[in-house]
């Protein structure tokens, strides 16, 4: 069937071309989100002994189980909200930059190398025998090492350097894509670079910050190799990912850790959708401002 009979024949049964561009999508969506969605709500639901809720039952149980919720926000909060804040201002400084894609390159290098490999690094640079801890030594600030790896600090390092890139660039596109002469307007009118921030860039930044906000910290709350190799795994750095794997993989007990991993999900979804209410209270109005 040549392709304008074929259309004909799309078109009688009521299937535009709209739809058959849009099918391939949700078949993907389907395939990639979805699906393993309901399978682990499935699976958590069907433990190797006792009701259906006992998995959530035996999490909820143990403090050691659940603490993994506030270790794992102790780290991924704080980590997402500098990662922001010191994205905002380089953002700003960079736009006005000549070789904007120069540095724009060699910040998504950390990204590129990946947490492993950023957390061995950091192992040898932050180590009791690394060459911070041997440089203060060398200079007489120190005399033992500081102990900055194998514990919260590490971790958090580790977090960081990895986040920061993801953070800025996303931050960078949104302020590259407001439109000059707004300012420039608000400029002639009398503003200042502080009430210019305040009455024109921020509201206009405020929807994009808020999606980079939910995108980094939903990254920085998945941590697992980085709080293996760089924290206390036992101790303050059991983050819930390493419950759900311990679950899964030490125990054996594949339920639990589909049960744990929705727990991880849940509370993901609780703070997302907490910063977007918090967005419709911090500014109410149109947000239009980019560039064409």
């Amino acid at each position: 069937m040549n392709t304008p009979s074929l259309r004909l024949s799309l078109a009688a049964r009521g299937i535009d071309g709209t739809t058959l561009l849009v099918l391939p999508g949700f078949l993907v969506i389907l395939a990639l989100f979805i699906y393993p969605f309901v399978y682990g709500i499935i699976d958590s639901l069907m433990p190797m002994a006792g009701p259906w809720y006992q998995n959530y039952k035996t999490f909820f149980s143990d403090p050691f189980q659940y603490g993994t919720i506030a270790a794992t926000l102790w780290l991924a909060l704080p980590v997402t909200i500098i990662n922001l804040g010191l994205a905002l201002p380089i953002a700003f400084r960079v736009r006005l930059m000549r070789r904007q894609r120069l540095l724009t390159t060699i910040l998504v290098l950390p990204v590129t190398l990946g947490t492993v490999f950023i957390a061995d690094g950091l192992l040898t640079f932050l180590g009791p025998q690394g060459w911070f801890n041997r440089s203060l030594i060398l200079i007489g600030l120190l005399d033992h090492p500081v102990k900055l790896t194998n514990n919260y600090w590490g971790v958090f390092a580790s977090l960081l350097i990895s986040g920061f890139p993801f953070a800025f660039l996303l931050t960078l596109s949104y302020v590259t894509g407001i439109d000059p002469a707004i300012e420039q307007a608000a400029a002639t009118l009398g503003a200042n670079a502080r009430k210019r921030f305040l009455r024109v860039f921020l509201p206009l930044l405020v929807p994009g910050l808020v999606v980079t906000f939910c995108l980094s910290f939903v990254q920085a709350f998945a941590v697992f190799p980085s709080a293996v190799l760089l924290g206390a795994p036992a101790g303050p750095t059991r983050v819930i990912s390493i419950a759900a794997y311990q679950a899964a993989f030490e125990q054996y007990d594949h339920s639990l850790g589909s049960a744990i991993a929705i727990i991880m999900g849940v509370v993901e979804l609780v703070i997302v959708l907490a910063v977007l209410a918090l967005r419709a209270f911090f500014y109410r109005g149109p947000v239009a401002g980019t560039k064409g």
